[in-house]
């Protein structure tokens, strides 16, 4: 009895140091969408932060876009192998993996959510070929950014939904996030009202709401922590790519914080990118993340 109760004590130490030592910032990195042969262990990793590699995309789809009725296979770039996440999890004990869903296209080939025909089967194969994906990529979890919808859509939300329910209710996953933007917020705030409590993070993608200013950004903030929980929602930015760009967006973080919002987070789209200056926006991002300082510049 005495060693069992040791036992939960330790258990429960390392359970409180993890939270501790991470201090509840979170990093979320995108990677492997573009070809680019970018390395895990190329990214920089604070051992403070808890920092979740989002690999891209999974798809339910053959190579030339053919939907697979819930059948979803890895097509992110050859060097993030199964062996190179365990080693990088290996390293550092405070990273976490998890697969994106469908992302824009597959080579030209535009991806669209399709309306299942039966959407009880498409929600046994895709939870049968994520948790075969999560066991063999050594995942934590799955992030949904599908970004074109018919018309007449009337199964993502349930669709969805109940995968994610069923993947952590089985003990699949760890980690569910999703990845709005713009012209499709109100498809992914439907189901956020409807499936909340099994979403852990909001990677709303704010470089699509063409704001080039703190000011702007911090707009724009407001108005989707109204559509989403603020305290799961966190900013993003696009390297070399839309919105906002270069130092200005550490000034919209520090105006956010100014305005009331706890900035415990950051989603960076994409390491493939940042692999060309050296990591800098992701580095820059874990160093604010653990500044506990707020300059509150009138300027901002």
């Amino acid at each position: 009895m005495v060693s069992i109760k040791l036992l939960h004590l330790s258990l429960a130490a390392v359970l409180l140091f993890g939270c501790q030592s991470c201090d509840g910032k979170v990093m979320m990195e995108y990677i492997g969408a573009t070809g680019n042969p970018v390395r895990l262990s190329d990214v920089p990793v604070d051992p403070n932060i808890d920092f979740h590699f989002i690999l891209s995309f999974a798809i339910d789809a053959d190579p030339s876009g053919a939907p697979q009725n819930g059948v979803f296979s890895p097509y992110w770039v050859s060097t993030l192998t199964p062996t190179a996440v365990r080693a990088m999890k290996a390293d550092h004990p405070n990273a976490k993996f998890l697969a994106s869903l469908s992302g824009w296209c597959l080579g030209d080939k535009v991806l669209r959510w399709y309306n299942p025909t039966d959407p009880s089967s498409w929600i046994s194969n895709a939870f049968a070929s994520l948790k075969s994906l999560a066991a063999e990529y050594h995942l934590d979890g799955i992030d949904v950014d599908y970004e074109v919808f018919p018309k007449n859509d009337t199964t993502f939300t349930f669709c969805i939904g109940e995968l994610l329910t069923q993947l952590k209710e089985q003990g699949v996953i760890t980690v569910a996030t999703i990845a709005p933007y713009h012209d499709i917020a109100w498809r992914y705030a439907e189901l956020f009202r409807r499936y909340g409590g099994v979403i852990d993070y909001v990677n709303y993608q704010f470089y699509t709401e063409r704001v080039s200013r703190p000011s702007g950004y911090q707009e724009a903030f407001a108005l989707r922590a109204k559509q989403f929980d603020a305290t799961k929602l966190l900013p993003s930015y696009e390297v070399n790519g839309r919105g906002i760009q270069g130092d200005s967006f550490f000034d919209a973080l520090r105006l956010l914080e100014c305005k009331g919002f706890e900035v415990n987070g950051v989603m960076v789209f994409s390491a493939d990118a940042s692999s060309s200056n050296g990591y800098y926006y992701e580095r820059k991002s874990q160093a604010f993340l653990l500044d506990n300082s707020t300059n509150c510049d009138a300027r901002l």
